[in-house]
């Protein structure tokens, strides 16, 4: 882009939007890969499948092969945790043997869905047979596991200061933490996707423009791509 004749700080809207529309169709493309790769990488089949028929483009691997993967996130998700280690363990072996904190983790999230479930003498019992010695070994899993046993101190568990162990968004983050670690065992691309990315640069550049002061059309809500006129 080039903005020289009226300077970045002073760019109009509708300026900004249409330096952003040049060359539309490489974009559109781009963008298109850039949504495929994330279904793809997080797993989203039928919408992949959807999206395939829609715009044209093809995912970089068989669709077929998101199937082990969603039926593992799918476990975590529905709180079924000890079906989705079963079913890691069917499809790479070594893989929780390898990363320890990975497999915390999911033991810990085993543990929450004891506490979840009012079953406090099995959670104590499982955290003292599977966790504690982990915990022993390494301050930070201690901290988390400790963190996990808080919720046992209160009688409405979702209401204490550590009920975000308890909120769907903390299984979603462990879900999402084995995906990649699946991806990784399995030599995809990318364990992150390239949309993902983009929005992570988008902030940063929004950040680094803040930081001195130069006025342009914000990008103020990143779902719906919402840019506020220039201030």
């Amino acid at each position: 882009m080039n903005f020289s004749e009226k300077g970045l700080d002073s760019l109009l809207k509708e300026e900004w939007i249409s330096k952003l529309e040049e060359n539309t169709y490489i974009q559109k493309m781009s963008m298109n890969n850039m949504i495929m790769n994330y279904l793809v990488t997080e797993g989203f089949k039928e919408a992949a499948e959807k999206f395939q028929q829609e715009s044209g483009v093809g995912p970089t691997v068989e669709l077929s092969s998101l199937d082990d993967r969603i039926r593992i996130r799918d476990a975590i998700q529905n709180g079924h945790i000890q079906e989705a280690t079963d079913l890691v363990n069917q499809l790479h072996p070594e893989l929780l043997d390898n990363d320890r904190y990975l497999y915390f983790h999911l033991q810990q999230l085993h543990l929450i869905e004891l506490i979840r479930t009012g079953r406090v003498e099995e959670a104590l019992q499982f955290a003292q047979d599977q966790l504690s010695e982990a915990g022993e070994s390494d301050d930070n899993i201690l901290c988390e596991l400790e963190r996990t046993l808080a919720l046992l101190a209160f009688d409405e568990p979702h209401k204490s200061p550590f009920s975000d162990l308890l909120h769907p968004t903390h299984r979603q983050k462990i879900a999402s933490e084995l995906n990649a670690a699946i991806l990784k065992m399995e030599h995809r691309e990318s364990t992150s996707p390239r949309l993902n990315n983009l929005l992570k640069m988008i902030l940063w550049a929004q950040e680094e423009l803040d930081k001195k002061k130069v006025k342009y059309p914000k990008m103020t809500d990143l779902g719906s791509a919402t840019i506020e006129d220039t201030k």
